[in-house]
């Protein structure tokens, strides 16, 4: 029986897995400063502002918490001003503040499991969460020096997010959100999304591989299709929160090889209060029988963290492979 490390690695490079992924077992999560550094306490039923002045509210029956970007709370008034608008948190925290994320990583067996480095709110949320969605979409369009100006800007700082993390974890997975569109279409054409995100994230995500991290996954639990392609250029191993309208095994036939997909179960339609196991059966078997999904695929919920939002949700998904599919594919 393969370990839970190479049992992922050889479902992604395509090779002979003996089981299903179980979702995310193989990432070991150990928690770092960094994120309560500029993503604040994130409680459910509070408010709080985030290290970057983000005024963020997290409502009990939500998944996750939400920026509040209108008129006073906006931190960018001024896209060409942005330099007077945003002062960037800071990431140098000190031996002392990493002591117990240091002992948490030095306890994982990394035989089995990837020492997982997480990375909240990518580039794209970053500008948004700053400006308010309607002023990130028409900057891109009216101001695009100062936009191009301010992603580097954010890029640079994560680069540095990243040395500290490397400096005292040495992570072998690094786990990134940014949502790039709804259910059904992209925030902006690809062509754009090449002009300003592409070459970021390339620097980005080359910098984590340049220093020990073997697994990009990224995460996005929308409509991401036309953007496969420059996720592979930019690096990423693993798209994390694929939706069904993806059309997965179209994708798996067409990238399987080069990109590999975690999802498949929309948490929209299975984590709610009346959920039942039948339903998440019925779910994984259609989402197996269409993509055959031995190879490339890690049939999960498109959360974008191990859990769900109604309990029991996440483990029976775990359990339903375990128990019957596992059998019936391998």
């Amino acid at each position: 029986m393969l370990s839970i490390r190479d049992n992922f690695l050889e479902t992604i490079h395509g090779g002979r897995p003996d089981r299903f992924v179980k979702q995310f077992e193989y990432q070991a999560w150990i928690g770092d400063p960094l994120a309560g550094a500029y993503g604040g306490p994130a409680k459910k039923g509070t408010e709080w502002t985030s290290g970057w002045g983000v005024k963020m509210i997290f409502p009990e029956h939500e998944p996750g918490g939400f920026p509040v970007c209108d008129g006073e709370h906006k931190v960018i008034k001024d896209i060409t001003r942005w330099k007077e608008y945003v002062h960037a948190p800071n990431l140098v925290l000190g031996d002392e503040a990493w002591k117990d994320c240091v002992m948490r990583a030095d306890e994982v067996d990394r035989k089995e499991k990837f020492v997982t480095a997480t990375v909240f709110n990518g580039l794209f949320e970053k500008v948004h969460f700053m400006m308010g969605m309607e002023d990130a979409m028409i900057s891109l369009y009216e101001e695009p020096e100062a936009m191009h100006d301010f992603i580097d800007f954010l890029a640079d700082w994560e680069i540095e997010l990243a040395k500290e993390y490397i400096k005292y974890v040495h992570p072998d997975c690094l786990f990134h959100h940014d949502d790039w569109g709804t259910q059904k279409s992209l925030f902006m054409s690809r062509d754009m999304f090449d002009e300003f995100l592409l070459e970021p994230y390339k620097k980005i995500y080359g910098f984590w591989k340049a220093n020990g991290v073997e697994v990009i996954v990224h995460h996005s639990d929308s409509y991401v299709a036309d953007l496969i392609p420059s996720m592979i250029e930019m690096g990423v191993d693993v798209h994390q929160g694929t939706l069904d309208t993806n059309r997965i095994p179209e994708q798996i036939r067409n990238y399987g090889g080069k990109l590999s997909f975690m999802g498949g179960l929309n948490n929209g339609k299975y984590d709610k209060p009346d959920w039942t196991r039948d339903e998440i059966r019925t779910g994984l078997a259609g989402l197996l029988e269409e993509t055959k999904g031995m190879k490339y695929l890690i049939p999960a919920l498109t959360m974008g963290e191990p859990g769900a939002i109604f309990p029991g949700v996440y483990d029976c998904v775990d359990e339903l492979l375990r128990d019957e599919f596992d059998a019936k594919y391998f």
